[in-house]
């Protein structure tokens, strides 16, 4: 399958989909305990207790892809840092945001030293980056 800007994004139904669905519905449900039990007088130690797991299960929610992703953007800074040097015989310049240095990454060789100018220039944003992008570079390990 060709990779374009139209389809480059990805979405994991399971997680992203089914798995928030459930985070959500575990986080309501906690909260209509919690307000239950204030109300009836029940004993409060397990909705406060299935509150407070609602929330730690959202934080890590969050984190188990935040923290993969950074590491992602690490090993795409430097992959594209040696790329450009390849190319150019120089670093990338430290006015290169990290968004952008991800869009570029989908640029061929050819496009990518002029491109990577245009955005510290211009300082576009990573979508202006990969519109502008005519030949484009799949990558298909990013989740």
């Amino acid at each position: 399958m060709e990779q374009n800007i139209k389809n480059h994004k990805r979405l994991l139904p399971g997680f992203h989909g089914l798995t928030f669905i459930l985070l959500l519905t575990l986080f309501i449900s906690s909260i209509h305990s919690l307000y239950r039990s204030f109300t009836e007088h029940y004993d409060l130690r397990f909705s406060v207790m299935f509150f407070i797991i609602s929330i730690l299960m959202f934080l890590m929610f969050y984190y188990v892809r935040s923290f993969p992703l950074k590491a992602q953007d690490r090993a795409i800074r430097a992959e594209e840092n040696l790329r450009y040097f390849k190319l150019t015989g120089k670093l990338f310049d430290d006015k290169l945001k990290m968004s952008q240095i991800i869009a570029l990454r989908f640029a061929s060789d050819n496009e990518l030293t002029g491109l990577t100018e245009k955005a510290i220039k211009e300082n576009l944003s990573n979508s202006e980056i990969k519109k502008q992008i005519t030949n484009w570079r799949a990558d298909f390990e990013r989740v």
